[in-house]
Protein backbone atom coordinates (compact mmCIF):
# COMPACT_ATOMS: atom_id res chain seq x y z
CA UNK A 1 0.00 0.00 0.00
CA UNK A 2 2.72 2.47 1.00
CA UNK A 3 4.63 1.59 -2.09
CA UNK A 4 1.07 2.36 -4.18
CA UNK A 5 0.61 5.72 -2.54
CA UNK A 6 4.45 7.02 -3.01
CA UNK A 7 3.32 6.23 -7.15
CA UNK A 8 0.05 7.89 -6.97
CA UNK A 9 1.43 11.13 -4.65
CA UNK A 10 3.84 12.59 -8.05
CA UNK A 11 0.31 12.90 -10.10
CA UNK A 12 -1.77 14.26 -7.53
CA UNK A 13 1.14 16.96 -7.39
CA UNK A 14 1.09 17.35 -10.99
CA UNK A 15 -2.76 17.29 -11.12
CA UNK A 16 -2.72 20.01 -8.70
CA UNK A 17 -0.31 22.32 -10.59
CA UNK A 18 -1.67 21.68 -13.54
CA UNK A 19 -5.71 23.00 -12.11
CA UNK A 20 -3.91 26.37 -10.98
CA UNK A 21 -1.36 27.27 -13.77
CA UNK A 22 -4.21 29.20 -15.57
CA UNK A 23 -4.72 31.46 -12.31
CA UNK A 24 -1.26 32.74 -11.84
CA UNK A 25 -2.23 36.01 -13.78
CA UNK A 26 -5.68 36.15 -12.47
CA UNK A 27 -6.98 39.90 -12.03
CA UNK A 28 -9.97 41.26 -10.33
CA UNK A 29 -12.77 43.36 -12.01
CA UNK A 30 -11.66 46.32 -9.50
CA UNK A 31 -7.52 46.01 -10.17
CA UNK A 32 -7.91 47.34 -14.05
CA UNK A 33 -8.72 50.74 -15.08
CA UNK A 34 -11.32 50.20 -18.33
CA UNK A 35 -10.97 52.51 -21.25
CA UNK A 36 -14.24 53.20 -22.26
CA UNK A 37 -13.37 55.70 -25.24
CA UNK A 38 -10.36 57.29 -27.01
CA UNK A 39 -10.05 60.77 -27.85
CA UNK A 40 -7.20 62.18 -30.62
CA UNK A 41 -6.77 65.38 -30.90
CA UNK A 42 -4.22 67.57 -32.94
CA UNK A 43 -0.96 69.00 -30.86
CA UNK A 44 2.05 71.62 -31.65
CA UNK A 45 3.99 68.31 -31.18
CA UNK A 46 5.45 66.56 -34.45
CA UNK A 47 4.78 62.98 -34.69
CA UNK A 48 2.55 63.52 -31.22
CA UNK A 49 -1.31 63.71 -30.44
CA UNK A 50 -3.32 64.82 -27.77
CA UNK A 51 -4.70 61.44 -26.17
CA UNK A 52 -7.96 61.55 -23.88
CA UNK A 53 -8.95 58.60 -21.81
CA UNK A 54 -12.33 58.02 -21.24
CA UNK A 55 -12.41 55.41 -17.88
CA UNK A 56 -15.41 54.00 -16.71
CA UNK A 57 -16.21 52.43 -13.66
CA UNK A 58 -17.84 49.10 -14.05
CA UNK A 59 -19.10 48.91 -10.48
CA UNK A 60 -20.82 52.39 -10.16
CA UNK A 61 -24.31 52.12 -10.12
CA UNK A 62 -24.62 48.34 -10.65
CA UNK A 63 -26.88 46.19 -8.57
CA UNK A 64 -24.04 45.04 -6.46
CA UNK A 65 -23.31 48.43 -5.13
CA UNK A 66 -26.73 48.56 -3.43
CA UNK A 67 -27.19 51.83 -4.44
CA UNK A 68 -25.32 53.09 -1.30
CA UNK A 69 -21.56 54.04 -3.33
CA UNK A 70 -20.63 57.09 -3.70
CA UNK A 71 -17.55 55.87 -6.92
CA UNK A 72 -18.16 57.93 -9.71
CA UNK A 73 -18.80 56.33 -12.73
CA UNK A 74 -16.09 57.83 -14.40
CA UNK A 75 -12.87 59.57 -14.67
CA UNK A 76 -11.20 60.93 -17.60
CA UNK A 77 -7.48 61.83 -18.43
CA UNK A 78 -5.12 63.65 -21.21
CA UNK A 79 -2.21 63.90 -22.42
CA UNK A 80 0.32 64.05 -24.94
CA UNK A 81 1.61 60.91 -26.60
CA UNK A 82 2.84 59.21 -29.79
CA UNK A 83 0.55 56.80 -29.97
CA UNK A 84 -2.26 55.40 -27.86
CA UNK A 85 -0.69 51.85 -27.54
CA UNK A 86 2.52 53.54 -25.41
CA UNK A 87 -0.05 55.59 -23.69
CA UNK A 88 -1.05 52.71 -21.73
CA UNK A 89 1.61 52.69 -19.43
CA UNK A 90 1.89 56.57 -19.51
CA UNK A 91 -1.43 57.09 -18.00
CA UNK A 92 -0.33 54.94 -14.09
CA UNK A 93 1.98 57.74 -14.00
CA UNK A 94 -1.63 59.12 -12.26
CA UNK A 95 -4.12 55.65 -12.41
CA UNK A 96 -3.53 53.24 -9.84
CA UNK A 97 -4.88 50.22 -11.97
CA UNK A 98 -3.75 48.81 -14.82
CA UNK A 99 -5.30 50.57 -18.24
CA UNK A 100 -7.06 47.42 -20.23
CA UNK A 101 -8.96 48.31 -23.72
CA UNK A 102 -11.18 45.24 -23.00
CA UNK A 103 -14.23 47.13 -23.32
CA UNK A 104 -13.15 50.06 -26.09
CA UNK A 105 -16.12 51.24 -27.59
CA UNK A 106 -15.57 54.05 -29.35
CA UNK A 107 -12.90 56.06 -30.89
CA UNK A 108 -13.32 59.72 -30.68
CA UNK A 109 -11.66 62.37 -33.45
CA UNK A 110 -11.27 65.28 -33.58
CA UNK A 111 -12.35 67.15 -37.39
CA UNK A 112 -8.97 68.57 -37.39
CA UNK A 113 -7.21 65.45 -36.69
CA UNK A 114 -9.46 64.03 -38.90
CA UNK A 115 -8.77 65.88 -42.18
CA UNK A 116 -4.74 65.65 -41.53
CA UNK A 117 -3.14 63.59 -44.15
CA UNK A 118 -1.24 61.79 -41.35
CA UNK A 119 -4.61 60.44 -39.46
CA UNK A 120 -4.48 56.73 -40.87
CA UNK A 121 -0.80 56.47 -39.51
CA UNK A 122 -2.48 56.82 -36.04
CA UNK A 123 -5.96 54.92 -37.03
CA UNK A 124 -3.90 51.98 -38.20
CA UNK A 125 -2.13 51.60 -34.69
CA UNK A 126 -5.47 49.77 -33.27
CA UNK A 127 -4.49 46.79 -35.73
CA UNK A 128 -1.92 46.40 -33.30
CA UNK A 129 -2.85 45.38 -30.11
CA UNK A 130 -5.26 42.23 -29.63
CA UNK A 131 -7.48 43.79 -26.80
CA UNK A 132 -9.14 46.11 -29.36
CA UNK A 133 -11.85 44.98 -30.88
CA UNK A 134 -12.33 45.47 -34.53
CA UNK A 135 -16.29 46.45 -33.87
CA UNK A 136 -15.09 49.43 -32.05
CA UNK A 137 -16.64 52.87 -33.66
CA UNK A 138 -15.26 55.86 -35.03
CA UNK A 139 -16.76 58.91 -33.58
CA UNK A 140 -15.91 62.37 -35.80
CA UNK A 141 -16.64 66.01 -33.52
CA UNK A 142 -16.98 69.60 -34.78
CA UNK A 143 -14.99 70.22 -31.59
CA UNK A 144 -11.97 68.66 -29.82
CA UNK A 145 -12.00 65.35 -28.36
CA UNK A 146 -11.26 66.28 -25.22
CA UNK A 147 -14.01 69.04 -25.42
CA UNK A 148 -16.92 66.57 -26.31
CA UNK A 149 -15.66 64.12 -23.65
CA UNK A 150 -15.85 66.76 -21.00
CA UNK A 151 -19.01 68.50 -22.36
CA UNK A 152 -21.13 65.12 -23.15
CA UNK A 153 -22.87 64.68 -19.71
CA UNK A 154 -26.17 62.38 -19.98
CA UNK A 155 -28.88 63.14 -17.38
CA UNK A 156 -30.29 59.84 -17.65
CA UNK A 157 -27.83 57.33 -18.33
CA UNK A 158 -25.49 57.70 -15.11
CA UNK A 159 -23.81 54.74 -16.69
CA UNK A 160 -21.09 56.21 -19.74
CA UNK A 161 -21.19 52.75 -21.69
CA UNK A 162 -24.80 52.29 -21.49
CA UNK A 163 -25.52 55.83 -22.95
CA UNK A 164 -23.07 55.34 -25.72
CA UNK A 165 -24.13 51.93 -26.58
CA UNK A 166 -27.97 53.00 -26.53
CA UNK A 167 -27.54 55.88 -28.78
CA UNK A 168 -25.50 53.93 -31.32
CA UNK A 169 -28.15 51.59 -31.44
CA UNK A 170 -30.87 53.52 -31.81
CA UNK A 171 -29.34 56.35 -34.01
CA UNK A 172 -27.75 53.83 -36.67
CA UNK A 173 -31.68 52.08 -36.59
CA UNK A 174 -33.26 55.21 -37.32
CA UNK A 175 -30.61 56.50 -40.26
CA UNK A 176 -28.93 59.63 -37.89
CA UNK A 177 -25.67 58.22 -38.15
CA UNK A 178 -23.84 55.24 -40.04
CA UNK A 179 -22.67 52.21 -38.08
CA UNK A 180 -19.31 53.36 -37.94
CA UNK A 181 -16.90 50.21 -37.31
CA UNK A 182 -13.22 50.42 -37.55
CA UNK A 183 -12.90 47.17 -39.19
CA UNK A 184 -15.08 48.70 -42.11
CA UNK A 185 -12.92 51.81 -41.82
CA UNK A 186 -9.50 49.85 -42.78
CA UNK A 187 -11.46 47.47 -45.23
CA UNK A 188 -12.90 50.20 -47.14
CA UNK A 189 -9.37 51.88 -46.83
CA UNK A 190 -7.71 49.51 -48.40
CA UNK A 191 -10.15 48.65 -50.97
CA UNK A 192 -9.43 52.17 -52.30
CA UNK A 193 -12.28 51.70 -54.40
CA UNK A 194 -15.23 53.87 -52.26
CA UNK A 195 -15.57 56.23 -49.72
CA UNK A 196 -16.09 55.44 -45.82
CA UNK A 197 -18.53 57.20 -43.76
CA UNK A 198 -18.57 57.60 -40.11
CA UNK A 199 -20.74 59.22 -36.92
CA UNK A 200 -20.58 63.09 -36.56
CA UNK A 201 -21.08 64.34 -33.49
CA UNK A 202 -20.84 67.59 -31.52
CA UNK A 203 -21.78 69.24 -28.18
CA UNK A 204 -21.56 72.75 -29.66
CA UNK A 205 -24.78 74.43 -31.22
CA UNK A 206 -24.03 76.81 -33.67
CA UNK A 207 -25.54 80.07 -32.99
CA UNK A 208 -27.80 80.76 -35.63
CA UNK A 209 -29.75 77.20 -36.52
CA UNK A 210 -32.53 77.02 -38.81
CA UNK A 211 -36.45 77.47 -37.54
CA UNK A 212 -37.36 74.73 -39.65
CA UNK A 213 -35.45 71.31 -37.66
CA UNK A 214 -35.82 69.02 -41.18
CA UNK A 215 -33.55 66.06 -42.80
CA UNK A 216 -31.77 68.32 -45.18
CA UNK A 217 -30.25 70.33 -42.82
CA UNK A 218 -29.78 68.17 -39.76
CA UNK A 219 -26.33 67.84 -39.17
CA UNK A 220 -24.82 68.10 -35.44
CA UNK A 221 -24.79 71.26 -34.16
CA UNK A 222 -27.28 72.74 -36.26
CA UNK A 223 -30.73 70.89 -34.58
CA UNK A 224 -32.31 74.20 -32.00
CA UNK A 225 -32.75 72.85 -29.03
CA UNK A 226 -33.60 74.13 -25.77
CA UNK A 227 -34.07 72.96 -22.26
CA UNK A 228 -32.51 70.83 -19.24
CA UNK A 229 -30.59 68.05 -21.50
CA UNK A 230 -27.30 66.44 -22.56
CA UNK A 231 -25.83 69.37 -25.28
CA UNK A 232 -24.20 66.24 -27.45
CA UNK A 233 -26.15 65.98 -30.87
CA UNK A 234 -25.15 62.46 -33.04
CA UNK A 235 -26.18 63.80 -36.66
CA UNK A 236 -24.86 63.28 -39.97
CA UNK A 237 -21.64 61.68 -40.62
CA UNK A 238 -18.26 62.69 -41.63
CA UNK A 239 -16.66 61.21 -45.02
CA UNK A 240 -13.49 59.88 -45.84
CA UNK A 241 -11.37 58.90 -48.48
CA UNK A 242 -8.00 57.05 -48.73
CA UNK A 243 -8.15 57.35 -44.74
CA UNK A 244 -8.79 61.04 -44.42
CA UNK A 245 -11.76 63.41 -44.16
CA UNK A 246 -12.98 65.26 -47.26
CA UNK A 247 -16.33 66.35 -46.46
CA UNK A 248 -19.92 65.95 -44.14
CA UNK A 249 -23.00 64.29 -44.92
CA UNK A 250 -26.59 65.90 -43.61
CA UNK A 251 -28.95 63.19 -42.27
CA UNK A 252 -30.91 63.00 -45.50
CA UNK A 253 -27.46 62.48 -47.47
CA UNK A 254 -26.89 59.62 -44.56
CA UNK A 255 -29.74 57.99 -44.84
CA UNK A 256 -29.94 58.22 -48.73
CA UNK A 257 -26.46 56.47 -48.69
CA UNK A 258 -27.75 53.68 -46.89
CA UNK A 259 -30.58 52.96 -48.77
CA UNK A 260 -28.30 52.34 -51.81
CA UNK A 261 -25.44 50.36 -50.17
CA UNK A 262 -26.78 46.89 -50.29
CA UNK A 263 -24.35 46.14 -47.61
CA UNK A 264 -25.44 49.01 -44.87
CA UNK A 265 -28.11 47.90 -42.42
CA UNK A 266 -31.52 48.75 -43.90
CA UNK A 267 -32.82 51.83 -41.79
CA UNK A 268 -36.23 52.50 -40.69
CA UNK A 269 -37.39 56.36 -40.27
CA UNK A 270 -39.45 59.44 -40.18
CA UNK A 271 -39.27 61.76 -42.65
CA UNK A 272 -41.64 65.02 -43.12
CA UNK A 273 -41.49 66.83 -46.90
CA UNK A 274 -43.95 69.14 -48.10
CA UNK A 275 -47.52 68.06 -48.90
CA UNK A 276 -48.30 68.59 -52.51
CA UNK A 277 -52.15 69.66 -51.94
CA UNK A 278 -51.72 71.98 -49.26
CA UNK A 279 -48.98 74.57 -49.12
CA UNK A 280 -47.21 75.44 -46.13
CA UNK A 281 -48.07 72.15 -44.46
CA UNK A 282 -46.12 68.43 -44.45
CA UNK A 283 -46.65 64.88 -44.38
CA UNK A 284 -44.86 63.05 -41.85
CA UNK A 285 -44.68 59.08 -43.09
CA UNK A 286 -42.05 56.22 -42.05
CA UNK A 287 -40.04 54.92 -44.78
CA UNK A 288 -38.66 51.22 -44.67
CA UNK A 289 -36.61 49.32 -46.88
CA UNK A 290 -37.69 46.14 -47.03
CA UNK A 291 -35.34 44.58 -50.24
CA UNK A 292 -31.93 45.64 -50.91
CA UNK A 293 -31.93 48.11 -54.06
CA UNK A 294 -31.57 46.27 -57.67
CA UNK A 295 -28.25 46.94 -59.01
CA UNK A 296 -26.90 46.61 -62.95
CA UNK A 297 -24.16 47.26 -64.12
CA UNK A 298 -22.37 47.69 -67.95
CA UNK A 299 -18.54 48.29 -67.21
CA UNK A 300 -17.52 46.90 -70.59
CA UNK A 301 -16.49 50.62 -71.02
CA UNK A 302 -14.58 52.75 -69.49
CA UNK A 303 -16.95 54.79 -68.20
CA UNK A 304 -19.42 52.47 -66.24
CA UNK A 305 -23.11 52.73 -66.81
CA UNK A 306 -25.01 51.85 -63.48
CA UNK A 307 -28.55 51.36 -62.69
CA UNK A 308 -30.56 51.10 -59.14
CA UNK A 309 -33.69 50.44 -58.76
CA UNK A 310 -34.84 51.09 -55.06
CA UNK A 311 -37.57 49.41 -53.41
CA UNK A 312 -39.62 51.37 -50.48
CA UNK A 313 -42.50 50.94 -48.45
CA UNK A 314 -44.11 54.02 -47.15
CA UNK A 315 -46.45 53.79 -44.02
CA UNK A 316 -48.42 57.79 -44.35
CA UNK A 317 -48.80 58.94 -40.79
CA UNK A 318 -50.30 62.65 -40.89
CA UNK A 319 -52.67 64.31 -42.88
CA UNK A 320 -52.46 68.09 -42.38
CA UNK A 321 -54.46 68.62 -45.79
CA UNK A 322 -57.44 65.93 -44.35
CA UNK A 323 -57.12 64.44 -47.85
CA UNK A 324 -57.94 61.03 -46.77
CA UNK A 325 -55.63 59.18 -49.41
CA UNK A 326 -57.17 55.15 -48.45
CA UNK A 327 -60.16 55.95 -50.34
CA UNK A 328 -59.54 58.06 -52.99
CA UNK A 329 -57.40 56.21 -55.65
CA UNK A 330 -56.61 59.82 -58.00
CA UNK A 331 -54.83 62.00 -54.68
CA UNK A 332 -52.94 58.55 -53.70
CA UNK A 333 -51.95 58.36 -57.08
CA UNK A 334 -50.16 61.89 -57.04
CA UNK A 335 -49.10 61.69 -53.40
CA UNK A 336 -47.09 58.03 -54.86
CA UNK A 337 -45.73 60.34 -57.85
CA UNK A 338 -44.85 63.03 -55.76
CA UNK A 339 -42.61 61.34 -53.21
CA UNK A 340 -40.96 59.18 -55.72
CA UNK A 341 -39.46 62.65 -58.06
CA UNK A 342 -38.64 63.96 -54.36
CA UNK A 343 -36.42 61.14 -53.72
CA UNK A 344 -34.86 60.85 -57.02
CA UNK A 345 -34.37 64.46 -57.27
CA UNK A 346 -32.54 64.41 -53.79
CA UNK A 347 -30.69 61.15 -54.66
CA UNK A 348 -29.51 62.72 -58.12
CA UNK A 349 -28.08 65.69 -56.47
CA UNK A 350 -26.05 63.46 -53.80
CA UNK A 351 -25.03 61.41 -57.04
CA UNK A 352 -23.87 64.17 -58.63
CA UNK A 353 -22.05 65.87 -55.05
CA UNK A 354 -20.23 62.54 -54.82
CA UNK A 355 -18.94 62.53 -58.72
CA UNK A 356 -17.81 65.84 -58.86
CA UNK A 357 -16.82 67.23 -55.16
CA UNK A 358 -15.50 64.14 -53.79
CA UNK A 359 -14.84 61.84 -57.08
CA UNK A 360 -15.66 58.57 -55.22
CA UNK A 361 -18.11 55.86 -54.68
CA UNK A 362 -20.17 56.66 -51.73
CA UNK A 363 -22.50 53.61 -52.36
CA UNK A 364 -20.60 50.21 -52.39
CA UNK A 365 -21.06 50.12 -56.28
CA UNK A 366 -17.55 48.64 -56.70
CA UNK A 367 -18.81 45.53 -55.17
CA UNK A 368 -21.33 44.61 -57.81
CA UNK A 369 -18.69 46.11 -60.14
CA UNK A 370 -16.41 43.80 -59.59
CA UNK A 371 -18.22 40.60 -59.90
CA UNK A 372 -17.81 41.39 -63.72
CA UNK A 373 -13.86 40.92 -63.59
CA UNK A 374 -12.72 37.49 -63.86
CA UNK A 375 -8.61 38.49 -62.08
CA UNK A 376 -8.34 40.93 -59.78
CA UNK A 377 -5.33 42.45 -61.72
CA UNK A 378 -8.22 43.33 -64.43
CA UNK A 379 -10.43 45.05 -61.93
CA UNK A 380 -7.19 46.94 -60.75
CA UNK A 381 -6.43 47.74 -64.05
CA UNK A 382 -9.97 49.28 -64.40
CA UNK A 383 -9.12 51.50 -61.53
CA UNK A 384 -12.75 52.18 -59.97
CA UNK A 385 -11.68 54.99 -58.36
CA UNK A 386 -11.11 56.96 -61.04
CA UNK A 387 -14.04 55.31 -63.32
CA UNK A 388 -16.86 56.01 -60.81
CA UNK A 389 -16.76 60.36 -61.97
CA UNK A 390 -17.35 59.25 -65.37
CA UNK A 391 -20.08 56.85 -64.43
CA UNK A 392 -23.63 57.66 -65.49
CA UNK A 393 -26.00 56.63 -63.12
CA UNK A 394 -29.89 56.36 -63.34
CA UNK A 395 -32.02 55.49 -60.10
CA UNK A 396 -35.92 54.69 -60.12
CA UNK A 397 -37.71 54.67 -56.93
CA UNK A 398 -40.28 52.38 -56.39
CA UNK A 399 -42.79 53.55 -53.96
CA UNK A 400 -45.90 51.71 -52.06
CA UNK A 401 -48.21 52.61 -49.55
CA UNK A 402 -48.50 49.97 -46.57
CA UNK A 403 -50.94 51.90 -44.19
CA UNK A 404 -52.32 55.23 -43.86
CA UNK A 405 -52.29 55.45 -40.03
CA UNK A 406 -54.51 53.42 -37.39
CA UNK A 407 -57.31 55.74 -38.28
CA UNK A 408 -57.31 55.66 -42.44
CA UNK A 409 -59.78 57.69 -42.92
CA UNK A 410 -60.56 61.87 -41.58
CA UNK A 411 -63.37 64.12 -42.11
CA UNK A 412 -62.99 66.85 -44.70
CA UNK A 413 -61.36 70.07 -42.83
CA UNK A 414 -64.66 72.24 -43.85
CA UNK A 415 -66.60 69.96 -42.48
CA UNK A 416 -65.50 70.00 -39.47
CA UNK A 417 -65.23 73.99 -39.65
CA UNK A 418 -68.95 74.65 -40.82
Amino acid sequence: MKKQAKKIRPFLILFTLLMLVGCWDMEEIDQRAYVLGIGLDKTDVKGFIKITYLISNPEAGSTQEGGGSSEPTHETITFNASDFIQSQNIANAVIAKAITYDILDFFIVSEELAKDKDFVRWMYDATKDREIRRDSKIIVTKEEAKTFIDQNKPKLETRRHEYFETMFDHATEIGFIPNSQIHNFFRITEADADLFISAYATTEQDKVTAKKNIDANFIAGNLNVTGDTNPAQFLGSAVFKEGQMIGKLSVEETRLTQLLNKEATNPSFLVSFPDPFKKNYFITSRFIQINSPQITMDVSKQAPKIMVNLPLQAKILTDHSMVSYSDNEQKRSELKDHIKKGFEQRINNLLKRTQEEFKADLFGFSLEARKHFLTIPEWEDYDWMKSYPEADISVKVDITFSEFGRQSELPSYERIRD
